[in-house]
């Protein structure tokens, strides 16, 4: 799916200073989102603990098809979805400053707490599947770099937040089927002269969240000597968003993430445009702890649902239709 350059106006940021409040914010709406763990005695949520069988996803060194997931299943009886019935709430990682994803909006009337966007959404609809309740959820900020450890360490359910399927990670955590297929593009000012990910980022610094693949394929290319001479990759920051503010800034030249993330970040400041095409081809996913395969089978039985009963598309048309243009529907599942 590639990101059309959008032309929707800039919606109540103000620009840099204003965005780079909304950045300073996000630690402070971490801590008052609840983080509760399960009464487990290691302080764990209850799911994926010791005792549980090991998960069968893919490992690194073998994996060709990421994306393919433990079949569907509507059965709640197994021990990690029991876990959760029994709490009675779903504990969820999600983002907090990605426009059209997971979105707090400062100019919002409703109440300061309330999280809108596409991911949103759907953590809403897992949570009324698997509890009766799109509001039995607990919201937990987490920055990109934290993603993994938040699942891996018992600190959330799920996490999902525009998070890349990818062999790598598969060593790390599970992941459900792909619920978005999206891919890597450059985002600079529009009176920049870079053109996308070619030759014209010679000599130029560009920024990536830390633990993105965006920085993952940067680096490879950096290594493999594909990388345009002089191009500077050495700024990672948290979260993504931290990017566009260090753009505007002019502390870097461009910023590379998913052509997804990147064009509602385009909508928010119409300086910056989408430059090029998308030069990979990833799939988002959500990620669970590995070894909780009850909750991996029953979230996939949920995104069956989303995709056919018109959730997704719905979903999809309120928050990424005007930045992305039609959509031509959710990818395929594949299972193993």
């Amino acid at each position: 799916m590639s990101a059309r350059r959008t032309r929707i106006s800039l919606r109540g940021w103000g620009g840099v200073a204003a965005m780079a409040v909304a950045c300073a914010l996000t630690a402070v709406f971490a801590l008052l989102l609840p983080l509760t763990r399960g009464a487990g005695v290691d302080g764990s949520t209850g799911v994926g603990g010791p005792g549980l069988a090991t998960g069968v996803q893919a490992r690194a060194e073998t994996c060709t098809d990421p994306e393919r997931s433990l079949p569907a299943s509507g059965d709640e009886s197994g021990p990690a979805v029991s876990a959760i019935k029994k709490r009675g709430y779903l504990v969820v990682g999600v983002d907090q400053n990605s426009y059209h994803w997971g979105y707090r909006d400062p100019n919002s009337t409703k109440k300061s707490s309330e999280l809108e966007g596409f991911d949103i959404d759907l953590a809403h609809e897992i949570a009324r599947k698997i509890l009766g309740s799109g509001d039995a959820i607990r919201f937990r900020a987490i920055p990109t770099n934290e993603r993994i450890p938040a699942v891996q360490h018992g600190d959330v359910d799920m996490v999902v937040r525009t998070m890349t399927i990818s062999c790598l990670r598969l060593d790390q955590v599970a992941f459900s089927t792909a619920y978005f297929q999206t891919g890597q593009q450059v985002l600079a000012p529009k009176k920049s002269s870079i053109t996308g990910y070619d030759k014209s980022l010679a000599g130029k610094r560009i920024c990536t969240a830390a633990g993105s693949t965006a920085f993952e394929r940067l680096n490879d290319d950096r290594k493999a000597g594909t990388l345009p001479p002089g191009t500077d990759i050495s700024t990672t920051v948290p979260n993504q968003l931290d990017c566009l503010v260090r753009l505007q800034l002019g502390e870097v030249d461009a910023v590379v993430t998913d052509s997804a993330l990147a064009a509602g970040q385009a909508a928010q400041d119409p300086t910056v445009e989408l430059k090029g095409e998308p030069f990979t081809k990833e799939f988002y996913g959500v990620a669970m702890k590995r070894g909780t395969d009850d909750l991996v089978r029953r979230v996939n039985q949920v995104l069956e649902d989303f995709r056919k009963d018109g959730g997704w598309q719905s979903s999809y048309d309120k928050w990424l239709k005007d930045g992305l243009g039609a959509a031509s529907g959710p990818p395929a599942p594949k299972y193993k």
